[in-house]
């Protein structure tokens, strides 16, 4: 095998970088409107031009994340049907278990830990925690930038409701990329302080034999 291994595509690296954009656009500008009371959401208010500003950035950021989110899921969703493409990122029982193994080494009640495939139940559970996170705020995003007609079929306390629902559950995002992802991903031991395969795609076969070994023997018997 070849010291350096094709890990994710071109098209899967834009697709990170669009949503890590417009993440930061969207809680660079929506978390200041959450805490408006607090000193440094004012500031920051300010520093952007005001909050007619903010809020029109937003909502654009808001939009285009909408209509990337439909985009990626329809043509997952196509690729899955058509046999292009495998359901690498559906948790099935053994990510379940491979969590409790995992667990078992990490306080040194097995020897042995858990062998992942291409990718393991941390990222599973992290790609659908985003998943439905994005229906969150897309649903409750979409209730306050179009109050009247939603009160037209449904009750008009859904539009608090939603005011809440997708300010924390933006708040709640903003805390697990900060703490989960950025953690798992750059600043654990084994790729501190940058992990930069998502940027470029390749990673060193020596690596992938360690965190997907059974990807790695994968490819290794089908060269």
């Amino acid at each position: 095998m070849k010291n350096y291994v094709t890990r994710f595509t071109l098209k899967q690296r834009i697709e990170h970088a669009s949503v890590m954009t417009l993440f930061l656009v969207l809680a660079l500008t929506g978390l200041p409107q959450k805490f408006f009371e607090a000193s440094w959401a004012q500031a920051i208010i300010g520093a952007l031009g005001g909050i007619d500003r903010v809020r029109w950035v937003h909502r654009a950021a808001g939009i285009l994340f909408t209509v990337f989110t439909f985009t990626h899921l329809g043509v997952i969703s196509a690729l899955v049907v058509t046999g292009r493409a495998a359901l690498s990122l559906v948790p099935t029982r053994q990510d379940f278990l491979d969590a409790i193994q995992q667990l078992e080494y990490y306080f040194g009640m097995t020897d042995a830990p858990a062998k992942f495939d291409k990718f393991d139940y941390k990222q599973k559970f992290e790609y659908w925690g985003l998943v439905l996170g994005a229906v969150i705020v897309i649903a409750t995003g979409l209730v306050l930038l179009f109050p009247i007609e939603a009160t037209r079929f449904l009750p008009g306390e859904i539009v608090p409701a939603s005011k809440l629902a997708h300010g924390n559950e933006g708040l709640m995002a903003f805390l697990v990329v900060i703490v989960w992802h950025i953690y798992n991903a750059h600043l654990n031991p084994d790729v501190f302080p940058f992990d930069p395969t998502i940027f470029t795609g390749k990673i060193s076969a020596k690596r992938l034999h360690h965190e997907h070994e059974l990807e790695y023997e994968r490819l290794k018997e089908n060269e």
